[in-house]
């Protein structure tokens, strides 16, 4: 049963099961980590659905377009800190490759969802 719209769209269900992927690696991350990079990464991750979802129930297209824009803008910070998290040593080669080619399908369809939202 589905009562929102946001619900119905592919994308926002990649970027709900990806930020659960996001957040259970990252409990992996050092406790230095904690307040830095753990917490950007999650937050960010989190915020590609969030923006998803408050654009969707907007009333107009471009309102729904600019949180698209922000929902690929948190996708790339994501990427950012995937990438960040590799080169300190805090996930392996395999889990960032997974996460980053999930992130890239997510920020491809945001695009695409994006351009076919007319003003």
């Amino acid at each position: 049963m589905t009562y929102f719209k946001f619900e119905k769209l592919e994308v926002w269900h990649l970027a709900m099961d990806f930020a659960e992927e996001i957040v259970a690696d990252s409990k992996t991350f050092p406790k230095s980590e904690l307040y830095n990079l753990t917490s950007q990464i999650t937050r960010a991750a989190d915020s590609i659905a969030l923006n998803i979802a408050e654009g969707c129930i907007g009333q107009t297209g471009p309102e729904f377009r600019r949180f698209l824009s922000y929902a690929i803008r948190s996708a790339a910070e994501t990427a950012t800190c995937l990438i960040k998290a590799k080169r300190r040593g805090y996930i392996d080669k395999d889990k960032f490759d997974q996460h980053y080619k999930e992130c890239f399908k997510i920020t491809n369809k945001l695009s695409a969802l994006k351009s076919s939202i007319k003003n």
